[in-house]
């Protein structure tokens, strides 16, 4: 009797499959044709390549669809496409993964959103609550709480505080008396990674914080700059959106939100934005403090002046191509005379005029009349130097013919 071998492997199985068959057979199953086991290891196979090619398939349509390849993108204007808000509160809880497509229903943030509603005419900062990952692995603990710009941090909100801490912090704008409030340093950004809410979303956001996370590791910038994924801010179409607060030159913490970002776009948000204050007008959809209109204009104003810059950009290269054609052709004369934009381009002139005079010989007065009478104003003007030169070789010739 045969026994089975449970533990074999899919591996052990295929290479005992192609193993050449038996010189003589030993049994009544050594005598099934070795014809009729080979084309199952070819279905095998193609079922492989299949499952392969299918899956590569879906990669693409989804990014077609929903990633950074997606049709609409780049076919709206950014500019002013943020509502006005003046404070920013967001609420550390759970991850991405398990946020209901409206995480505002869910436990916690369900209870700071009612207590935010029945508070809504005694709150007199216009404020927006955002949800962000909370717990291991990220930057915060479920129950932390950020505030923007006011850079705070009070940890452990439970349900039984919500109330308090609206009262006494979103509507009094005092320190919550049960919690204690922690400082914020650095920049911090949150990305949209709402993928329950919409799919786009749920594909750009996590590529867009893994790539701001390998840049900001690679630049040592680790305690400095901070990622989180958030939920929904308002949108979609625009993903990957993402919120940059941090200090301006004066130390003021300002909110500047992006749309259209791609992972290509990473490296100069880092570097230009978050290292240097310069905002990328290009994806740049509003910032915390403005209306909609305002922001609109402003990004009107932003794009006139990238195209004024960019045509005074190109005057300025045209001038400084012309300078350097000039120095090419004229500023390497002998004894090291230089003709550009000093004056003495002058002197080149007369000394081509006096050149010409001499050429002409004797008697080439004539000739040399007509020759004058070909110039331009310029040359004529730049002659008058040399007007006495002139007048003694037309003397000189005078006396030459009455003598001749």
């Amino acid at each position: 009797m045969r026994i089975a071998h449970p533990a074999r492997s899919l591996i052990s199985f295929i290479l005992d499959f192609s193993s050449p068959p038996l010189a003589k057979p030993l049994s009544f199953h050594s005598l099934t044709p070795k014809t009729t086991e080979r084309p199952r290891r070819r279905v095998f196979q193609f079922s492989m390549e299949k499952t392969e090619n299918v899956s590569t398939t879906a990669t693409e349509d989804a990014d077609a669809n929903y990633g950074f390849n997606r049709s609409e993108m780049y076919k709206s204007n950014l500019a002013g496409t943020v509502g006005p808000y003046d404070r920013h509160v967001f609420l550390c809880f759970k991850n991405p993964d398990a946020w209901l497509p409206h995480v505002e229903e869910d436990d916690l943030p369900k209870l700071v959103s009612t207590a935010l509603k029945t508070r809504k005419d005694d709150i007199t900062v216009k404020t927006k609550v955002t949800i962000c990952e909370g717990g291991e692995g990220t930057e915060f603990e479920n129950g932390d709480v950020l505030i923007f710009p006011d850079m705070i941090k009070y940890k452990d909100l439970k349900a039984s505080d919500v109330d308090g801490f609206v009262d006494d912090v979103l509507v009094s704008g005092k320190p919550w008396a049960s919690g204690v409030q922690e400082v914020l340093t650095g920049t911090h950004v949150f990305v949209c990674a709402h993928g329950s809410r919409d799919k786009r979303c749920g594909v750009c956001g996590p590529v867009l914080i893994e790539k701001l996370k390998e840049g900001i590791e690679s630049r040592g910038l680790k305690d400095k700059v901070f990622v989180s994924a958030c939920s929904h801010v308002g949108g979609h179409k625009y993903a990957g959106n993402l919120i940059i607060y941090s200090p301006n030159s004066e130390g003021k913490t300002m909110g500047h939100w992006y749309g259209y970002v791609t992972p290509e776009d990473v490296p100069e948000i880092l570097d230009q934005h978050i290292e240097k204050g310069i905002v990328i007008e290009r994806i740049w959809r509003g910032q915390m403090g403005l209306s909609a209109e305002e922001g609109e204009r402003i990004g009107e104003q932003k794009l006139r002046k990238g195209k004024d810059k960019t045509k005074s950009n190109k005057h300025e290269e045209n001038s400084a191509e012309a300078a350097k054609d000039n120095v090419a052709s004229c500023c390497q004369g002998a004894n090291g005379v230089s003709c550009c934009r000093d004056g003495s381009s002058e002197t080149i002139k007369e000394k081509k005029l006096v050149e010409n005079i001499e050429g002409h010989g004797k008697c080439g007065l004539d000739k040399l009349s007509r020759w004058i009478g070909s110039l331009e104003q310029s040359d004529v003007l730049a002659a008058v130097a040399v007007v006495g030169a002139v007048a003694t070789i037309a003397v000189a010739c005078s006396f030459y013919k009455r003598s001749g």
